[in-house]
């Protein structure tokens, strides 16, 4: 049924039954988080680097990991992208997710899997979509590489939550075992690790400084084509270190 023709007090019981919601989004004219501690997210985000992915998608695939409510997938096929695929872990997320999309008559296909299990998925997209998703991983260098082994085709939007010093340091190739001092550079590559909760969450586990973030991309295989803003990437799928290990099959 589409947004318009859905009497207007079903459809706010339904959005209303399918939260809390974490992304706001309109559909139908009714907010689904219109309160939402950051704003409204993540429409304000998308609008400082939305630049950077073509107005037409010309049919092209897309692969949307950590879907949530499907806000940018729902974007993409906005965008005349021709396959979308949404997956995330949470059940209640897809719920919304092909809600969002139902009510708005696009069709994208979402199922529940983690990005973990993206070899399963057998194919390439020609775009992925990896935003908000590595700091919740406990496992995100091994993320990072099963969707360089398996899934992207040609580029990702990435995006993920960064911490300390912005600053990328010059740093030398190679350092003598003796060498500490480099260790104690506010600017050196870090993963800040939480054994607990960061912003009530326990689902983070390591944010990254900038230098970390940047140096893990590379390492992994992706070339930085475009930095928009702050902690968003435009990547391109390109070499990986000499030293990566082929990816396992998830």
């Amino acid at each position: 049924m589409d947004a318009s023709r859905m009497p207007p007090a079903e459809l706010r019981r339904r959005i209303e039954e399918l939260g809390p919601w974490f992304q706001n989004m309109r559909i139908g004219g009714v907010e689904t988080a219109p309160e939402h501690f950051l704003g409204d997210y993540p429409a304000f985000k998308w609008n400082g680097f939305q630049h950077v992915i073509p107005e037409d998608l010309e049919g092209r695939s897309v692969l949307d990991v950590g879907c949530n409510a499907g806000f940018y997938s729902l974007e993409m096929k906005r965008r005349n992208a021709g396959r979308v695929v949404g997956i995330d872990t949470d059940p209640r997320y897809l719920a919304q997710a092909r809600f969002a999309a139902e009510q708005s008559g696009l069709e994208i296909e979402f199922r529940q899997m983690s990005v973990y299990q993206v070899p399963q998925l057998k194919e390439r997209f020609d775009l992925v979509l990896f935003m908000g998703v590595l700091y919740h991983l406990r496992h995100p260098l091994l993320a990072l590489d099963l969707l360089w082994e398996h899934t992207v085709g040609q580029d990702m939007l990435f995006q993920c939550l960064q911490r300390g010093d912005e600053r990328i340091p010059n740093l030398s190739e190679n350092y003598d075992f003796s060498e500490w001092a480099m260790f104690d550079q506010p600017d050196y590559p870090k993963l800040f690790f939480v054994e607990e909760r960061y912003a009530s969450d326990p689902t983070n586990w390591f944010i990254p400084n900038t230098a970390a973030m940047e140096a893990m991309l590379r390492s992994s295989g992706f070339e930085i084509t475009a930095h928009p803003e702050r902690e968003v990437y435009l990547l391109k799928r390109g070499m990986r270190h000499y030293a990566v290990e082929p990816a396992p099959c998830g």
